[in-house]
């Protein structure tokens, strides 16, 4: 693969630009689950759209990627929407609650693929792939949808900052100022649904829940800003589901591109974690040494 080959190959340049895609909206919508500390929400809803989507699959008999995509994406809001009742509601623990609940849906997924698989419809041959990903069928008709549900949710994001900001770092603030917190929080929760969407294709459910945090993760380490965080989020997403693909398709050798777009997320976290100034690793270890170093001066000083 070559430079040019990006620009003359159609299958290529919709493989990099709709994981380039996939890892700007993932990164900068995961920061709000990262920041609210339910991470495994991603997870919740990534696993819990493969019942949706063998649903719709059954429904129209097809293998039209709109209506398998707004399948999964029903049924991850309904699975996201669940677990945060039964936290409400309920004693369980936050990570029970989500666990709980992706399980259940995740298990009634496999149930229904299983059954679709062996009921002898050729429609359904790579319906499988959305368990892993399928970067690979990604067409143009895709591209334009991601770019349309990626500009949504990223537009809502901006229009609403100030009121998911505060909701989110000062819920009893919100609702003394007359804001619905709880809607807030399930716009979110939809926005998150959304990311899910535009991933499962690339990545498929099982690895999605990486996108959505690894590269929130990496910016959280850079900055105290809830803006700065969202834009390098995007950003690290950006960059990782690029040059991941990149990465895949230059190897070759059969290498899956989701698995490799998730681990160059994983790869930009753990480097964020070392490296970064204030926050990093080792940072924080040359700020103790110089800590001790400055305190075994003062009591040399001191004398005895």
């Amino acid at each position: 693969m070559t430079p040019l080959d990006f620009f003359t190959d159609y299958t290529l340049r919709n493989i990099v630009l709709g994981s380039a895609l996939l890892g700007l909206v993932a990164g900068t919508l995961g920061s709000f689950s990262v920041l609210r500390r339910q991470s495994l929400i991603g997870d919740t809803v990534a696993h819990a759209a493969l019942p949706g989507i063998c649903a719709a699959f059954l429904l129209t008999g097809t293998r039209d990627t709109l209506g398998l995509l707004v399948g999964g994406g029903l049924s991850g809001l309904a699975a996201s929407l669940l677990a945060l009742a039964i936290l409400r509601y309920s004693r369980l623990k936050e990570d029970a609650a989500l666990g709980v609940t992706f399980s259940a849906f995740f298990g009634v997924g496999i149930a229904l693929l299983t059954a679709i698989q062996q009921g002898g419809n050729a429609a359904q041959a790579g319906l499988e792939g959305f368990l892993f990903g399928q970067a690979a069928g990604l067409t143009a008709g895709d591209m334009t949808r991601f770019a349309v549900l990626g500009a949504l949710a990223l537009g809502t994001v901006a229009l609403a900052h100030k009121e998911l900001k505060v909701a989110l770092f000062d819920p009893a603030f919100a609702a003394v100022q007359g804001w619905p917190v709880g809607g807030l929080t399930a716009l979110s929760t939809a926005l998150t649904v959304l990311a899910v969407m535009l991933g499962l294709q690339t990545v498929g459910v099982v690895l999605m829940a990486t996108m959505l945090i690894a590269p929130a993760v990496a910016a959280r380490q850079w900055t105290r800003s809830l803006g700065a965080m969202l834009t390098l989020a995007g950003v690290f997403g950006a960059l990782s589901g690029g040059l991941g693909a990149g990465l895949s398709l230059a190897v070759g050798q059969g290498l899956p591109t989701g698995a490799v777009t998730v681990l160059t997320a994983t790869a930009l976290a753990l480097l964020s974690l070392l490296l970064a100034p204030g926050r990093g690793l080792i940072a924080g270890l040359l700020h103790g040494r110089r800590v001790r170093a400055r305190l075994l001066g003062e009591l040399r000083r001191e004398g005895p």
